[in-house]
């Protein structure tokens, strides 16, 4: 399935605050998931087998390192397998890094909310407005990521420009 997520992720101090604003303006609540993420070593563009319970998808994405809302073309694959897929890539690709979250998930329609968790980096929200079941045009998707970041007070500095595993492949001074 190829789509387009318009995103931000943000670190913030008071994700209660986030999550009493999401549920109430009526966001659907789907779980809270202990995901890991492991990355490949792929020539272009970003590859990671997500395995959670609530979540099991192997993701292609390509986005630009930017601060506030970023547009990501992505290719999701339901996983069934998630192990064996796992070794299968690690033999044929490598590892580039893991990524470990406690992660809340919400929606509101076609946007995706996250409050992660990472012992090593932080409290995070994340927001994804998608087309993906919806045939939404770019701007609306945008418009639709800055009203949140708006309601949610997300300051500038406050913006991340990079995912997780960059962040982490930089604490651990591992960059490539």
């Amino acid at each position: 399935m190829s789509f387009i997520n318009i995103e931000f992720k943000a670190r913030t101090l008071h994700p209660g605050d986030i999550r009493q604003y999401l549920l109430d303006h009526g966001a659907e609540y789907r779980g809270t998931d202990v995901q890991t993420d492991t990355y490949f070593k792929v020539p272009n563009g970003r590859l990671k087998l997500r395995e959670g319970h609530i979540e099991k998808n192997l993701i292609w994405y390509q986005r630009s390192n930017q601060a506030g809302p970023k547009q990501a073309d992505c290719l999701l694959t339901p996983v069934a397998e998630a192990n064996s897929l796992r070794q299968t890539l690690i033999h044929a690709l490598g590892i580039k890094v893991t990524v470990v979250k406690k992660r809340e998930i919400y929606f509101i329609g076609n946007v995706k909310f996250h409050i992660d968790e990472l012992d090593s980096l932080g409290t995070f929200v994340e927001v994804e407005a998608s087309n993906k079941n919806d045939d939404l045009p770019v701007e609306k998707l945008r418009e639709q990521c800055e009203y949140y970041r708006q309601a949610f007070g997300v300051a500038d500095d406050d913006l991340i420009q990079v995912s997780y595993s960059d962040m982490l492949l930089e604490k651990s001074g591992d960059q490539e």
